[in-house]
């Protein structure tokens, strides 16, 4: 068995997500796991055995609480950033967790995806939380990988929306979290291919505009776009709301898992 990554050699944390049940080791500055990747796990519909590819999975935070929640799911982690794939195989073990994990571009060639073991139409159900903060009003990192990571150019939707309809068989799904503004962005990227849109809006307050969207669409699909209530993330007083508490904690899912 390989051996772990050592925290304090790799300045690394230990953190508790869904009710301490999921235990991931993460870099203690930067960008870290929070509550968009455990919504988009909980959003995220998938069987035992279907293949379920995270794109961008960074330490594998959504891909292992989904993998916590279905047993028997076959997990893929995509990430970009070798030291962050390594942690996130190291996650996986940690938690016990079966996890394959490749480090890879997601604008990379159909021909780069396949010898990953990536082919066309070879998954069930694909999640990502792509860059999504815009460059134009958000000022970058100097370390180009996080720029990577965490700033969309024009580009970055569509591109990770392609990789994944080609990725996925038809009728797989794509689940994925972006910023509510981004709504007509994200319905335009997925004009092609995909159908049987649902969107569920987040609120982190209940009189504040969303600040996140949660997105599933259907490769294929042909039903018509629905929205689904809103996830108030917060309580009027300002307190957890208890359906966001539940969810976070890993005690329920999604209306986009659910049907």
């Amino acid at each position: 068995m390989a051996e772990l990554v050592d925290p304090a050699a790799q300045s690394l944390t230990e953190d508790g997500f869904l009710g301490g049940r999921l235990r991931l080791r993460q870099p203690a500055a930067g960008h870290r796991a929070g509550h968009d990747a455990i919504l988009l796990a909980a959003s995220t519909r998938v069987r035992a055995g279907d293949r379920v590819v995270e794109f961008g999975s960074g330490v594998g935070t959504a891909g292992l609480a989904v993998a916590r929640r279905i047993d028997g799911a076959d997990l893929v982690l995509v990430e970009i950033d070798p030291s962050l794939a390594a942690i996130a195989g190291d996650n996986a073990r940690l938690n016990g967790l079966a996890a394959a994990v490749v480090c890879l571009d997601i604008t990379g060639s159909a021909e780069t995806f396949a010898s990953a073991g990536l082919g066309p139409d070879s998954a069930d159900a694909v999640l990502m939380n792509p860059p999504f903060h815009d460059a134009a009003r958000h000022r970058g990192s100097p370390d180009p990988v996080r720029q990577v990571a965490h700033l969309a150019t024009v580009t970055t939707l569509e591109a990770w929306v392609h990789a994944a309809r080609r990725v996925l068989k038809s009728g797989g799904t794509l689940t994925m979290i972006w910023r509510a503004d981004g709504l007509a962005d994200v319905l335009s990227a997925l004009g092609r291919g995909f159908g049987s849109v649902m969107v569920q809006p987040v609120h982190g307050n209940a009189d504040k505009p969303a600040i996140r969207i949660l997105v599933r669409a259907t490769k294929g699909g042909r039903a018509p776009l629905v929205l689904v209530p809103g996830l108030l993330l917060n309580d009027p007083s300002g307190h957890p709301n208890p359906i966001a508490r539940a969810v976070l904690a890993g005690e329920q899912i999604l209306p986009l898992a659910q049907s």
